[in-house]
């Protein structure tokens, strides 16, 4: 499991500022072995490349209290992508300036600094070209928002466009990703069946659709699945179907937030995994939580078997918080499952 924060000291005077921001950060401290005896909550390297090839990839934010160069020099051969990459700033020891080094946007390295400016008062640096330029940052926002993204290279053509004073065509028809920011014009508000597929664009929508080259496409966590299935029914039976619901309803799995069923199946192996592979969030339900659910299809069998009348339908309307189903219950012969939308 990835970790949150790697701090990384390599001075006295270094260590002192790591372990004031630590508590803040809920980040852990490495240090030189000489720095980190006898110091609780410190963790000692022997060796500073050994010590980054087992932590880098480990954690999704690192912080180097010290010098530029010394960060630049130590993360270099551990750099793949900037899809990929974690987030990495810089603070100096006398906590004058925030650096935004790696994975500005995507990574989240260009809040890291900001954060760190906050807690420090320094001046946060950050050198990505729409920040510069005062243009938004459709990955940056993504991740901000907890979004899924697919086809993240093309944010590069995006981010070109804006820059260059070109129109970016984008779907946000509910203004989930940009909230209604239009970039100064730059941002086209463009119908599906408009949409030019060689050009730039924005694709922010919880359907599928928008899979083109050159469009930047995210998917906001907002669709809430409820399961329900008879017991040892393995996994990826019960994915297979829930599977089928949302691509038959043009549903992106990419946009399942959460997953939910009765608290009864918390032992059960075959949906335990199911629902961790979908979603994020995955939420059990007591009967008498899912039978006060009134809106949602009532079953006498189901009632009879685990006391209320509703699994799925229940299940999704409880983590939407919607007063209707986008599909109701479909079911095989051993798996049922609804899908819900939560709203902005």
């Amino acid at each position: 499991m990835m970790r949150r924060t790697a701090l990384h000291v390599f001075s006295a005077r270094g260590l002192d500022l790591a372990r004031e921001l630590a508590p803040s950060l809920d980040a852990d401290v490495f240090a030189p072995a000489r720095l980190a005896a006898g110091r609780d909550g410190v963790a000692g390297f022997d060796d500073l490349a050994a010590h980054m090839t087992a932590t880098f990839h480990r954690y999704a934010r690192h912080v180097f209290l010290g010098a530029v160069g010394i960060a630049v020099r130590t993360v270099a051969p551990h750099l793949l992508d900037k899809t990929c990459d974690p987030a990495v700033a810089v603070l100096d020891l006398a906590a004058r300036f925030a650096v935004s080094l790696v994975s500005g946007h995507a990574g989240g390295a260009n809040e890291l600094a900001r954060e760190l400016a906050r807690l420090t008062g320094a001046l946060p640096v950050v050198t990505t070209g729409t920040d510069v330029s005062g243009l938004p940052g459709v990955d940056e926002l993504a991740a901000r928002k907890g979004m899924a993204v697919a086809n993240p290279r093309a944010v590069k053509a995006v981010s070109a466009a804006l820059l260059e004073g070109r129109g970016v065509q984008v779907f946000d028809p509910e203004g989930r990703l940009l909230g209604g920011e239009d970039a100064g014009g730059l941002f086209v508000a463009t119908r599906p069946e408009d949409w030019d597929p060689a050009a730039p664009g924005v694709w922010c929508h919880w359907r599928t659709g928008g899979e083109f080259p050159a469009t930047f496409r995210v998917y906001p966590r907002c669709l809430c699945v409820g399961l329900g299935c008879r017991k040892g029914v393995p996994a990826r039976e019960i994915l297979a179907h829930a599977r089928a619901v949302l691509a038959h309803a043009g549903l992106a799995e990419q946009s399942v937030a959460a997953v939910g069923t009765v608290d009864i199946k918390r032992d059960d192996p075959g949906i335990c995994e199911a629902m961790a592979a979908l979603g994020p969030e995955n939420v059990f339900y007591d009967a008498r939580t899912l039978a006060d659910v009134a809106s949602a299809g009532q079953s006498e069998t189901v009632r009879r078997r685990i006391g209320c009348g509703s699994v799925c339908e229940a299940a999704a309307l409880l983590l939407s918080g919607a007063e209707a189903q986008l599909v109701g219950k479909t079911k095989t012969s051993r798996v049922t499952c609804a899908v819900a939308l939560r709203l902005a």
